[in-house]
């Protein structure tokens, strides 16, 4: 929402967000396929990528947030929180077979 209380014409934190998981997707391909890191050490960087890319979807895109009377919405964390589970782990699996 913009600072009048209406929703901005224009979703520049979704391009910003889609932009920065593209960045973050390609580093860590990079990362797995070309760095020359000890594998361990792929391992943690792409584990922290899939993390931070994880917290983007969960703010920009499923608008995890507080509401208005201060209290975090209950269901959209719980369920915000079984997506970055999903995709630390999905990202964990994919890319075992790159290794």
């Amino acid at each position: 929402m913009g600072a009048n209380g209406h929703h901005e014409s224009f979703p520049w934190k979704h391009i910003i967000g889609f932009l920065l998981s593209l960045v973050l997707t390609f580093a860590a391909l990079w990362v797995a396929l070309s760095s020359g890191l000890p594998l361990k050490a792929v391992i943690v960087i792409i584990v922290l990528f899939a993390i931070i890319q994880a917290s983007l979807q969960l703010f920009l895109f499923m608008h995890v947030n507080e509401s208005d009377s201060g209290k975090v919405q209950t269901f959209n964390m719980v369920y915000s929180f079984f997506i970055a589970v999903v995709v630390v782990a999905g990202s964990i699996w994919v890319m075992q077979f790159v290794l």
